[in-house]
């Protein structure tokens, strides 16, 4: 992962690639893969930096979406259980096991819930995690100390995929890496041409302010939520197809859910699922559904999001939370398929992925989520095949083992961070620098080291260090003082106090 030498060789390499991905989240990134894997010259190009986007900000979960049976797509949650079950298998490391409890106030809810996540069982085949069973009150509280006693008959259990989102689409690019592809981060599509059978790319290097041009037979379109800009930079008159989707999620101290086992609440007020869930020592509460008119970068929560986490909370958890006790708020959109019926709530709109072919057949994926990553590639890839884009090569993902990554501890050690509580050393700082493309301290705290989605003050507080490692790596290349300002202020817009100024704004 040389940033230094990828640019060098793109810009002044290959004349022509085999494909070229728009997009480092991880439909891009799962391209990039499964391209490079079949012996296609691949480039991969990200805007801002990998898993930026979407991807840096799901709920963490490898799962195959039990909610999606509750409405009927049956063929959804077995896609997505069978991706599940490869994703543990190829990052055995990365994807792991992890016990949800559904709690029940009302003895319908036994046989209901239990007969469901029995077919959930079923579905998952050899592929299964656990099988789901049903525990009385008094071994339900002895496990979940923290859940609200009132009226509790007892829990359903059963089980599902948990993982780090960022963590995993840096193994993705490293995997991308390995089998020959080249990557680069901070690295904008600005312009796309179209000249004979060849598509023409310009490109802006962000850290120089450089420009240089790429020629690819294959061009992909995996932008997620901003998926109609990329359409309409090819073609002007493209109509938008994306139905951005807003989900925030609160991060909380793990004193509030004192449980290994994650909490699903599968029917809240408004219809919704929330998930409570433990992730690296604190506890993630979310996630929302609310449809918003224009995607952004830095997607804010609304007051009413925040509001409706706390409340469905209050009502399960023995310990309240309160916006007092938010180490940290973040949010994503969802890039879902825009509906073609009027009225039509994002709750409704199905998570399915599909490809699209424009007229000068640039391949734009859209829809989709984490877990089915590698199927959305595979089926990308075999898109540009049957048009004889490319030539035919079978597809090797599925026994693709995916690089393994390791991390600090997200605990009391040793630390030249800034901040107690999290152990992070220079070294750290250098590694993620040196080996994964971290530009800035956003790259290094937010999606290398995860203490920005973790805890807003801590990251903060360590950001200075970060800066001065930073400066030391890359010298005359990085602005400090520009990028500290940057961070700051975007570090305070994931802390709740801050909300009341932040819709002034």
């Amino acid at each position: 992962m040389d940033r230094k030498a990828f640019l060098e060789k793109l810009r002044t390499g290959e004349k022509e690639y085999d494909v070229i991905v728009i997009g480092g989240g991880a439909t891009g990134l799962g391209i990039a893969v499964d391209a490079a894997s079949r012996g296609f010259s691949t480039v991969l190009l990200e805007k801002t930096d990998f898993a930026k986007g979407t991807s840096s900000r799901s709920t963490k979960l490898a799962h195959g979406g039990v909610r999606y049976l509750a409405q009927g797509n049956i063929k959804l949650v077995l896609e997505a259980l069978k991706e599940r079950g490869l994703m543990r298998q190829n990052a055995p490391n990365m994807v792991t096991n992890q016990c949800f409890a559904v709690p029940l106030y009302q003895w319908w809810e036994i046989p209901f819930y239990f007969i469901g996540l029995k077919i959930y069982d079923l579905l998952s085949g050899k592929r299964s995690f656990g099988k789901s069973q049903f525990i009385r009150r008094g071994k339900a509280l002895e496990a979940m100390p923290g859940i609200s006693k009132s009226g509790l008959k007892g829990a359903i259990l059963y089980h599902d995929g948990q993982f780090d989102d960022a963590l995993l689409a840096v193994a993705l690019a490293k995997t991308a890496v390995r089998e020959g592809a080249l990557v680069l981060n901070h690295a904008e599509v600005v312009e796309i041409d179209k000249v004979k059978d060849q598509f023409v790319l310009t490109v802006r290097e962000s850290l120089d302010d450089s420009y240089f041009t790429l020629r690819s037979k294959t061009l992909f379109n995996a932008t997620g939520v901003f998926t109609d800009d990329i359409l309409s930079m090819e073609n002007s008159s493209s109509k938008p197809i994306i139905a951005p989707s807003q989900g925030i999620h609160l991060v909380v101290d793990s004193s509030f859910w004192r449980s290994d086992w994650a909490l699903m609440i599968p029917k809240t007020s408004d219809g919704r699922v929330l998930f409570g869930v433990p992730w690296n020592g604190k506890v993630l509460l979310g996630t929302t559904d609310t449809p918003v008119q224009k995607p952004i970068e830095e997607p804010i929560a609304l007051d009413r999001e925040i509001d409706f986490i706390l409340a469905t909370a209050d009502h399960y958890l023995d310990r309240k939370p309160g916006r007092e006790d938010v180490l940290s708020i973040f949010a994503g959109l969802r890039p879902l398929v825009a509906p073609r019926e009027a009225g039509k709530s994002t709750k409704e709109i199905s998570r399915g992925h599909k490809i699209l072919m424009s007229e000068d057949k640039m391949i734009t994926i859209i829809g989709g989520k984490w877990t089915t990553y590698r199927k959305m590639a595979e089926d990308a890839i075999n898109e540009a095949i049957a048009s004889g884009l490319i030539e035919a090569r079978e597809c090797r993902t599925k026994n693709l083992a995916i690089e393994e990554i390791k991390r600090p501890l997200y605990d009391e050690g040793k630390n030249e961070g800034g901040c107690s509580g999290f152990e992070l050393t220079k070294g750290d700082i250098r590694q993620v620098i040196r080996e994964e493309m971290a530009c800035t301290i956003e790259d290094v705290l937010a999606r290398r080291i995860r203490i920005l989605f973790l805890d807003a003050r801590a990251a903060i507080a360590m950001a200075p260090i970060v800066s001065e490692v930073l400066q030391e790596q890359l010298g005359d290349q990085y602005n400090a003082g520009e990028d500290l300002a940057h961070f700051i202020k975007l570090a305070e817009s994931y802390l709740v106090e801050n909300y009341n100024q932040l819709d002034k704004e």
